[in-house]
């Protein structure tokens, strides 16, 4: 079965794990769907064993006797696997395949380097069968070195020169490391091997890809896309363009070079007849190379020709109107006697345009099926005509009666809000409430016995009037009123909601309710409410939440808003679970990560924190993998185009700035929990690959990836998130993960400096190199204090986000709570212990002097630290419930700096005690009784027993919150607000009963975390 040479051509070999084969057989075409391919591990070695099974009539022996370990493999049986290789190599000592399955077996049983030594076994003996070559690529995967499967690869082809298959493996092996030189060589041997259109094109895609990659822009435009052009224009002039992947590629490469002419004929002439997958492929090609070209006429023509065939496309709208005023800017005429361009007749006067939208509405009157297209279009360009100031010469109608009529056509559609948001600007504000009215009278409600309030008879008056109350919020109007007119309109709501409730009794757990939006404005209400110093109007929005959550559970909405105000109350235990009810997917955890990992640890929930820190974290690692498989599909069905694309995502989601804070702080909160209680400081930080030195943060390329609108708003603009909110808030993110930052690898830098036993002259420091680390230390240092000083003056300009914009960082907190400066002055302190290690006890009573009064200024800031976390996290006042999450954010700083402390302390300890046992020697030589102690190790003790006594002292405290907050009888609060309905009081107890039960665990984490190192403390003993 070894090294048995070039497959047959007839059967089919298999292809490489979890790939389609390439070939031999027939000729590969760009696919029009993406083949569905098993993932790598055991789903891949099932189709290993199921290729292995339909191999050829007679079955080979070898794949007899693999195929139980197959089986163990993909039932996670791995010892058996292991146990069963081991079997079959005692009688065929040669089956390189069993080798790598047991290899396999180990990689997944936790052995890596012996794995890895048996896979190097085999992959030295260029193995050359599909069995092993197949399960090393799976293995080598697993172990996230596809640049070893690339070697395998080489040395089979080397072997079996003229395989397509192995060819087409080592090109998919170049496309997962991105060797875009070797792919481009790769692609153009297989073509010599097997001249198919395919692969002469993947050569061709691999030099763009490298002009994409090149540093040089200059040596792209002159080397790398005038060869693709010309690989291209070769197979063009011989009529070998065969597939639309072709023509979109020559189109893609001319795009590049800014040939937009020869683009523009490449697309209008007979290769663009083969752009047909997508519609209006080619006209959309076309409008893009004519707005490049700046060709107004032929913009204006193509557009107005494609409205013609379908007046509801609004991307052709917005075309149209652009071409319209570019052509009157530019004072266009049509020739005389030629046609007006290459599209057809050009409209280029306003009342051209005003008599084209008119008619696309009367054409629309006509229609079986209402079309919201030209009414928008009337009254986009209203806007345009305002914009330019000559409105008043067209007589287009008022922007509020078509407003107006407008709703009355479509109000019952759920997109008649989002219609006509983008055009309330052209209402003066003295009309709105009228506009409101006028909206009103129109919708069909009838009052009811019950009822004083006129409710929707169906869902589709229902829907009007979910609209006039969505345009009420935008406007303002709701904003305007007065508290008790507030509470008023949130009680309407609330009775809009229930009644809606009816019209969805049929629906399933999976939809949302018709008048789900009732209930979520309601609660924006009581939010405006709250923000004004109203603290009961928050309980309320959780009890609002809660009941719409109860009717539809599969609001996304309400969940996201549940999860912003519980983390604003301090409460994190509820938003773990409600979290994870929303089941983000894959980008979603780069794109609303934040919500989560933001408030897990400062809360105190560490172990949550640990669990959204890797949820959020193997996405981010999977990128790599995923992307390059997402490329190798691309390849296969000829998506060339999106390749370039696949290329930006992955590089932009390694450039996460939310990738870069969880990586940050889940290292941060891998040492605090730990770091000198399971493992010592140095393993940690070892096992984590810290280095003070190394900075891999992408500073410059930082992208802030946040959806910060995820929320449903309808706030007017000048409430709403702007582009500056977004700005200040990525500028604090970035300052206070500097910090972090900082933070982190100054504390990687302590055990660097730890093995200095002796004291050292000048060239014995610089012989070892560990000057150097003390110098990394300072420089860090410095960086720290310069990082700490513009966040204090970022935090000078009191900016305020919107309720429901982007959170603000702990950094506020940081320096309020004297955190900041604890933390810093410790890090100095290892700067003056370094020195003490480096000049000895002798003459260095000045520096001993300012250690002993470092010491005494740590214990006094930790003290004032700790009474900034006094008092109660949770109060009643008057009937009413009260958080103060400022204290729980107090306490888990606490614990982050007396962690430091206690680190910087563990160094101190390493230094002073070779002294303390060299001066015990002298004083057994000398024979005397007393030989004075050095002053510093009088302070040390002093200083240990001092943040024994402190931290017990916090403990206590913690303790006593727990007995408060477990006596705290929330069911016996009066909740005497009339405006409460008695199933609102059932939901409102839940929700503080879930809130009193979070502040438990968060302070039940926290003191069972600061036992552990209080028990550390107690080992402080020189």
């Amino acid at each position: 079965m070894e090294n048995r040479g070039p497959a047959p051509p007839a059967p089919p070999a298999p292809p490489a794990p979890g790939e389609p084969a390439a070939g031999p057989g027939p000729a590969p075409r760009f696919l029009p769907a993406p083949f569905r391919r098993p993932r790598a591990g055991g789903c891949a070695l099932r189709f290993c064993a199921l290729i292995m099974a339909a191999r050829g009539h007679v079955q080979d022996p070898n794949d007899r006797r693999l195929r139980p370990i197959y089986d163990y493999l993909d039932n996670g049986n791995n010892k058996m696997a292991i146990q069963q290789a081991d079997k079959l190599l005692k009688k065929h000592k040669d089956l390189h395949c069993a080798k790598v399955l047991k290899a396999i077996g180990l990689q997944r049983t936790g052995k890596q380097d012996e794995a890895y030594a048996l896979a190097q076994e085999v992959a030295a003996l260029e193995p050359t069968d599909d069995n092993s070559l197949q399960a090393l690529t799976i293995l080598y995967r697993e172990m996230h070195r596809p640049e070893l499967v690339t070697k395998l690869y080489e040395a089979a082809v080397k072997k079996v020169p003229n395989s397509e298959e192995y060819h087409s493996h080592l090109f998919m092996a170049y496309a997962r490391v991105g060797e875009y030189k070797k792919m481009q060589q790769a692609g153009m041997a297989l073509y010599k091997i097997v001249p198919k259109n395919p692969y002469y094109f993947w050569s061709v895609m691999s030099l763009i890809m490298q002009s994409i990659s090149a540093q040089d822009e200059n040596l792209s435009k002159t080397m790398f896309l005038p060869l693709a052009e010309r690989m291209v224009e070769k197979m063009v002039k011989e009529d070998k363009i065969e597939a639309e992947a072709e023509v979109e590629l020559y189109y893609m490469i001319l795009e590049r070079l800014e040939k937009y002419k020869e683009a523009l004929d490449v697309v209008r002439g007979k290769l663009g007849e083969k752009l047909t997958s997508e519609l209006q492929s080619r006209e959309n090609k076309c409008m893009a190379m004519y707005k490049k070209l700046r060709r107004w006429p032929e913009c204006n023509a193509l557009s107005r020709r494609l409205l013609l065939k379908n007046s509801d496309d609004w991307q052709f709208y917005i075309t149209y109107f652009d071409s319209v005023f570019q052509l009157i800017d530019e004072s266009w005429t049509p020739p005389a006697e030629e046609e007006h361009s290459l599209e057809g007749e050009v409209h280029y006067s306003i009342e051209q345009a005003v008599k084209f939208i008119e008619e696309r509405i009367t054409e629309e009157s006509k229609s079986s099926r209402p079309l919201r297209g030209p009414y928008l279009a009337k009254l986009e360009l209203i806007r345009r005509l305002r914009y330019r100031g000559c409105n008043d010469e067209y007589k287009l109608g008022d922007p509020e009666e078509l407003m107006f009529q407008y709703f009355k056509k479509f109000g019952d559609k759920p997109c008649c809000f989002t219609d006509l948001k983008v055009f309330v600007d052209l209402l003066p504000s003295s009309q709105y409430t009228k506009f409101v009215s006028q909206l009103l009278e129109v919708i069909p409600l009838s009052a009811t016995a019950e009822s004083e309030v006129a409710l929707p008879a169906d869902i589709k008056a229902l829907q009007q009037h979910l609209c006039v109350v969505q345009l009420s919020r935008l406007l303002g109007i709701y904003h305007a009123m007065e508290r008790n007119q507030k509470l008023t309109t949130v009680r309407e709501l609330m009775l809009r909601y229930r009644h809606g409730l009816e019209f969805g009794k049929s629906c399933l757990k999976t939809e949302l309710q018709f008048s789900d939006y009732y209930c979520l404005l309601a609660v924006h209400l009581l939010l405006d409410l709250w923000l004004e110093g109203e603290d009961t109007a928050v309980w309320q929005c959780l009890t609002l939440l809660e009941e719409g959550l109860s009717h539809s559970p599969s609001n996304a909405q309400f969940k996201l808003l549940l999860i912003r105000i519980y983390c604003r109350l301090g409460a994190f235990e509820p938003v773990a679970e409600l979290y994870a009810s929303l089941d983000a997917k894959h980008i979603q955890h780069d794109t609303i990560g934040y919500l989560l990992t933001r408030y897990a640890e400062p809360l105190g929930h560490y172990a949550a924190a640990s669990q959204s820190c890797n949820f959020a974290l193997r996405f981010f690692h999977s990128n790599q993998k995923d992307t390059s498989e997402y490329i190798i599909q691309a390849y296969k069905y000829g998506a060339f185009e999106k390749i370039p694309e696949f290329i930006a995502f992955r590089n932009r989601l390694n450039s996460s700035l939310h990738f870069a804070q969880v990586r940050t702080e889940r290292m941060l909160l891998d040492l605090l929990l730990e770091a000198n209680i399971s493992t010592s400081l140095e393993e940690s930080i070892k096992s984590m690959s810290l280095s003070p030195e190394e900075d891999d943060i992408p500073w410059k390329d930082l992208r802030d990836n946040r959806d910060l609108t995820v929320l449903f708003n309808w706030d007017p603009k000048d409430r709403d998130i702007s582009e500056e909110h977004r700005k200040l808030s990525l500028e604090e993110e970035t300052m206070w993960l500097q910090i972090r930052s900082l933070t982190l690898r100054l504390v990687s830098g302590l055990p660097t400096l730890s093995h200095t036993i002796q004291p050292k002259n000048s060239e014995k420091m610089a012989e070892n190199g560990v000057s150097s680390k003390i110098d990394t230390v300072r420089s860090l240092l410095q960086q720290l204090e310069a990082a700490v000083d513009s966040g204090k003056k970022f935090l000078e300009q009191k900016i305020q986000y919107p309720v429901l914009g982007p959170p603000p960082t702990r950094m506020a907190g940081f320096f309020s709570n004297g955190s900041c400066q604890c933390q810093t002055s410790l890090f100095y302190l290892v700067s003056d212990i370094y020195e003490l290690d480096t000049s000895g006890l002798e003459d260095s009573a000045e520096i001993q002097e300012r250690i002993g009064n470092s010491f005494k200024s740590s214990v006094e800031r930790l003290t004032d630290l700790f009474n900034k976390c006094k008092g109660d996290l949770i109060e009643v006042r008057d009937g009413t419930l009260k958080t103060h999450p400022n204290l729980l954010e107090n306490l888990v700083f606490f614990v982050e700096t007396i962690s430091i402390a206690l680190w910087v302390s563990s160094y101190c300890d390493s230094v002073l005690r070779p002294f303390k046992s060299n001066l015990q020697k002298k004083k057994k030589k000398k024979k005397e009784s007393s030989v004075a102690m050095p002053p510093v190790f009088t302070h040390f003790l002093d200083y240990v027993t001092e943040l024994q006594t402190l931290t017990s002292n916090v403990i206590d405290h913690i303790k006593g919150l727990e007995i408060i907050l477990t006596a705290l009888k929330l069911e016996e609060l009066s909740l005497k607000d009339t405006l409460l309905l008695q199933e609102e009081k059932t939901f409102t107890k839940t929700v503080q009963g879930k809130v009193q039960s979070s502040y438990h665990h968060s302070i039940q984490e926290i003191g069972e975390l600061l036992k552990k190192r209080l028990d550390t403390i107690k080992k402080l003993k020189i």
